[in-house]
Order: structure tokens, then C-alpha cells, then sequence
């Protein structure tokens, strides 16, 4: 006989029900950066762009965009993604500190290299945020998972400094809505039967996959609650959103996710970009253009040496100052590693663009990836020479 799961509920397949954990750090960047400027804890502080003179909002100058905030920065309305300018009219008084992601992705190892001791199948989602299979850990059935999440998030605390925010579901749609829900520090277990009263009544856009234009079809539809996008028919979707999305959107409000935790994940594609300070013309801007794509290339081969990949489409992204963004890329017959031949063919994709607008953000990326340990063995047992892609 089938097994039967309720709407949001989901079943490990061994007896107990799935638990599925979702650990987001709170304020991530901000709270590391308060590690070292415990004098700036209470107060309202803005991670983003590269280093500058600035000290606070109000005297910032440029186009540069928010990375993340402190709470008391949140209070002023400030979010991550603002441009800072705009922050500064909103909260003019906060501290910017540039973006330091080699010391961020330090303590993201620690932490995640915590969690690992307690519970071994995450799913890595970032710099600061996992999913973690409770199912497997015995003792997190007793109360839902509770007490695990508990352990994680003291655990974590006491060896970094940091807290984080833990939400534990049947699935990793429900335990990213839970992870959100009593920030920070705060611990969340949902289960199908709190949909009506816990979920529900939430906008629609807090589901992880319904984006602001989502949202905004949605509330033409009438449809601005998670409750009222669960009551209406899939067939009323279809002709808005298309079949597919429409089914997703309706299984979503009910709570249903099959996805499994994925403990092995290959990346796409690794990129770099970045947005100028003043939008940039590519004639009269030429020689500083050329030092800051050059520098793209480097810094996107030194991430695919340090993650063992190298790549066969190379791929340029130009925003304009109008705002409108286009892609060129090109296929190569080997994949490549090194920045002389990611600039090359960069260089390629370059030369297909419109460039008589300014510019307003330059960006590089490698995709169709493939393991260099596995081109090299390949290539060893063919010919019996070593083959290297990153000279």
C-alpha cells in the first residue's frame, strides 16, 4: 500500500518523517565585521563596496550597492541590494565598512564545518546559509528537532561569535520560511498542520522562488497571501504563468517540496563582476576599462584553480547606463583555465557588443565546467604527459 503524505508533509522513506533544517546566519557579513569593532554593535552599520574613503552614508559617493546591514541599520529601512546613496537618505548616520570576503568565507567554513560535527548531510547554499538533514540523527525526532537546532546554534556561537537563525520542516521549502520567521537567533519548527495559521497569512513573495514580478502578477490576479494562492485553482494559473511555474506555485503554498538535501553539488559556472563607481565609456575610458576586465580575468582563473575547474563557454555581461544588460558568449573547442586565455575569449565576446552607451558594470564568467583532476587523468592515460590549464 502506498504510503500516504499529507500536503507539506514528507516522509525519509525509513520509518520517520523527513526533518529538514535551515541554518541562516544572522547579518552575516556585518556580525563577522562587528567581531573585530565590537564598538560598533548597537549601531547602525552597511557592508558593501570596495574599499573607499567613506566613513559613514553621508559622505559616500559612487555607485556601490549593500551586501548586508546590521539590524539597527534594517530599522531605517535599509536592505541588502539598496544602492548606497539611497541608503544614505535613509539612514545617512550608518558606518560603511568595504566587503572582505576572504575573512567572511573563513568563518563560513568554521561554521559549517560546526554543523557537519552534529549533523552530516547539508546542502551548501552559500557563504551563510545550509540545508541539514535532521532524518538520520535519531534524537531529532523526539521533539521535532528542537534540541539539535539548539546545540547547532550554541555550538556556533561559542566558537565564532555568530548566531544564526535555524527553521526545521518536513521539507527545504517550509524550513527556509521557518528560518526567517523569528530572527535573529531565533529557532522555528513548522509542520503541515500549521499552514493554516502560521503560513498562510504570509505574502506570497516570502516563498523562496516567487520574485517581485511574481508578486505583482499575483496581486493582479487578487492573489497577495501565501492562503489565497493555496484556495485558488492551478487552472486560473496557467494562463498567467504558464503551466509548469503554475503547478510549482500551487504546490508551493501548500507546503509540498520532494527535493532532497543534495550533499554533492558541481557549480555551472563561476563568474566575476563588478559595478564601476561612475558609469564608464568605452572609447574615452579605454585604458581603465581594459585594467579592470584584465582584472576580472585574473581573479575568475584564480577561483577556478582554487575550485579545480576549468570551462568551454566563456561568457561576457555589460550593463548599460540605461540599465539594460546583454550577454555575449563563445563555445571553445578545449576548456580553459588560465587568464591570458579567459581574456582572450573574453575578448572575442567583447568585440560582438554594442559599446556606444557608457557603462555601468562589467562582468566575466566560465561555464560548461569540468573537473581538472578528471582531464588530467584522462589525458595522463592517452598520451602519458601531464596537462595544465592554469599557466
Amino acid at each position: 500500500m502506498a504510503r500516504m503524505i499529507r500536503p507539506g508533509g514528507n516522509s525519509s522513506g525509513a520509518g520517520d518523517p523527513r526533518l529538514i533544517a535551515h541554518v541562516d546566519m544572522d547579518a552575516f557579513y556585518a556580525s563577522v565585521e562587528l567581531l573585530d569593532r565590537p564598538d560598533l554593535r548597537d549601531l547602525p552599520v552597511v557592508i558593501g563596496g570596495r574599499a573607499h574613503a567613506a566613513k559613514t552614508l553621508a559622505d559616500y559617493a559612487g555607485r556601490g550597492v549593500i551586501t548586508t546591514a546590521t539590524y539597527a541599520a534594517r530599522r531605517f529601512g535599509v536592505h541588502s541590494g539598496m544602492g548606497l546613496m539611497k541608503a544614505a537618505q535613509l539612514c545617512p548616520q550608518a558606518i560603511l565598512l568595504p566587503v572582505n570576503f576572504d575573512l567572511y568565507r573563513r568563518y563560513s567554513r568554521q561554521f559549517k564545518s560546526i554543523i557537519r560535527a552534529h549533523a552530516p548531510r547539508i546542502e551548501d547554499r552559500g557563504i551563510d546559509e545550509v540545508y541539514v538533514d535532521f532524518s538520520a540523527v535519531p534524537e531529532a525526532h523526539a521533539d521535532g528537532g528542537r534540541a539539535l537546532a539548539r546545540r547547532i546554534q550554541d555550538d556556533i556561537h561559542a566558537a565564532t561569535g555568530l548566531t544564526c537563525s535555524i527553521g526545521v520542516a518536513p521539507n527545504k521549502l517550509l524550513a527556509k520560511l521557518a528560518s526567517e520567521m523569528q530572527k535573529p537567533r531565533g529557532i522555528t519548527l513548522l509542520t503541515p498542520d500549521d499552514l493554516p495559521a502560521r503560513v498562510w497569512p504570509l505574502e506570497c513573495r516570502k516563498v523562496n522562488g516567487v520574485g517581485p514580478k511574481a508578486s505583482e502578477r499575483l496581486a493582479a490576479l487578487g492573489i497577495h497571501t501565501i492562503g489565497e494562492l493555496a484556495q485558488r485553482p492551478v487552472a486560473d494559473l496557467v494562463d498567467e504563468f504558464g503551466a509548469h511555474y503554475a503547478q510549482w506555485l500551487h504546490a508551493a503554498a501548500w507546503g509540498r517540496d520532494e527535493r532532497p538535501v543534495v550533499t554533492e553539488s558541481e557549480p555551472v559556472s563561476i563568474s566575476r563582476e563588478t559595478t564601476f563607481e561612475r558609469d564608464l565609456h568605452a572609447v574615452r575610458d579605454r585604458a581603465m576599462l581594459g585594467g579592470i576586465f584584465t582584472a576580472l580575468c585574473r581573479q575568475l582563473a584564480d577561483d577556478l584553480a582554487r575550485q579545480g575547474y576549468a570551462g568551454r563557454n566563456v561568457a561576457i555581461k555589460l550593463r548599460y547606463d540605461d540599465f539594460r544588460s546583454i550577454t555575449r558568449a563563445v563555445t571553445l573547442p578545449q576548456p580553459i583555465g588560465d587568464a591570458a586565455a579567459i581574456r582572450r575569449a573574453a575578448g572575442q565576446c567583447l568585440k560582438r557588443a554594442p559599446l556606444q552607451r557608457k557603462l555601468r558594470l562589467l562582468g566575466v564568467r566560465v561555464g560548461a565546467l569540468c573537473s581538472v583532476h578528471e582531464l588530467q587523468a584522462q589525458v595522463t592515460e592517452a598520451t602519458g604527459q601531464s596537462l595544465s590549464l592554469f599557466d
